[in-house]
């Protein structure tokens, strides 16, 4: 269960990036696909928060031992958002802008 739950988390990851390439492909802005990238981000960050629950002290892994207080748990979900709204305003106030695009 460990590693379908890093590999889940991977593939949610990488198909966070190819969807948010891909928002910017072609003449329009791809709204849609902006938005699933954004919800693909906030799966891998849940997906990571539910490793760190079930896997936090069991010697596994490194990174997921670190979190091993009720405080660093929720900062994965909390980080996640911020990350998720600072790209967001990056891309709507820089980069739309920029490329004109709207």
């Amino acid at each position: 269960m460990f590693y379908v739950l890093i590999l889940a988390a991977v593939v949610f990851f990488i198909a966070h990036v190819g969807l948010l390439i891909a928002s910017f492909t072609g003449p329009q802005f791809g709204s849609s696909r902006y938005f699933y990238s954004h919800l693909t981000l906030w799966i891998t960050g849940a997906l990571i928060f539910l490793m760190a629950i079930l896997y936090t002290g069991s010697g596994q892994s490194q990174f997921l031992d670190y979190f091993n207080t009720p405080l660093k748990k929720v900062m994965i979900l909390v980080v996640t958002g911020a990350v998720s709204l600072l790209a967001h305003c990056i891309v709507k106030f820089l980069v739309l802008p920029a490329v004109g695009k709207r």
